[in-house]
């Protein structure tokens, strides 16, 4: 199942039942796990591991050199679960000494054509990537996100779980957590709960209650954010997402885009 024009490098690991499709390369220290396909023109770069069950489309990087001109070849990783599918041409690049040494990726996430995660992110599970959207350095992007069609997110922003980002939109501060954004004079602005992404997932009908209450709290109120938060710790309790949500604000670095 390996095509006779494919270069693999003698120190790459490939599980007995992976495909490697026609004038694919793997380099050095690369792991691949059962079940996964890596296709024609593919080019895997040194330091990366991919887990099993991964479709690696053709004309696709993955794990090459990071685009930071502080870089000078030192050992690090990309680092890759089980269940992702890559399309062609889309870019993930290992990760950089003055990061965390390591690009993650976890498990069944999707990224569409061009689509690009840069040096030292770190991606969850379940998130989808559509055409052409683009994660700068240090970026984390939580548990099923959706990132519309070219988007570009800011270096070291955070993207918070069940949060949706419209087509187009540029971010360059962190995005709560079960919240859509979209642009508003070339910025990310909060339109409300993911509502339509909530149901789907599953969520209670008391859960989105009580994250309504405390989206109208911090942006509707008229109050201060340390007031807001006050008063959502008071009229809620015993809601791990609403907890969740409060923990999330304070601990953002870059500060958060608003409602």
């Amino acid at each position: 199942m390996i095509h006779p024009t494919a270069i693999i490098d003698s120190t790459a690991h490939l599980a007995k039942d992976v495909e490697v499709g026609p004038y694919a390369i793997i380099g050095k220290h690369v792991s691949i796990g059962k079940g996964t396909t890596i296709g024609a023109h593919a080019v895997i770069g040194d330091w990366t591991e991919i887990g099993e069950n991964n479709q690696i489309f053709h004309q696709t990087s993955v794990g090459a050199p990071p685009q930071d001109l502080k870089y000078r070849g030192e050992e690090c990783w990309t680092r890759i679960g089980n269940n992702n599918m890559v399309r062609e041409f889309a870019t993930i690049h290992r990760g950089t000494v003055s990061g965390h040494s390591e690009t993650v990726i976890g498990n069944n996430n999707l990224f569409m054509a061009y689509s690009h995660v840069a040096h030292d992110c770190i991606v969850g599970n379940g998130n989808v990537f559509a055409n052409v959207a683009t994660l700068a350095g240090h970026v984390t992007v939580e548990d099923n996100v959706i990132i519309g069609g070219l988007v570009a997110i800011h270096q070291f922003s955070r993207i918070g779980a069940y949060s949706m980002i419209g087509g187009g939109t540029m971010v360059s501060l962190d995005i709560l957590p079960y919240t859509i954004a979209t642009s508003s004079k070339r910025e990310a602005r909060l339109r409300g709960l993911n509502l339509i992404g909530l149901k789907r997932r599953g969520f209670s009908d008391e859960t989105i209650a009580n994250l309504k209450t405390a989206y109208k709290t911090l942006f509707m109120a008229d109050l201060k954010l340390p007031d807001a938060i006050e008063r959502i710790k008071i009229a809620i309790t015993g809601c791990p997402e609403v907890d969740y949500l409060l923990a999330f604000i304070n601990s953002t670095q870059r500060g958060f885009a608003r409602g």
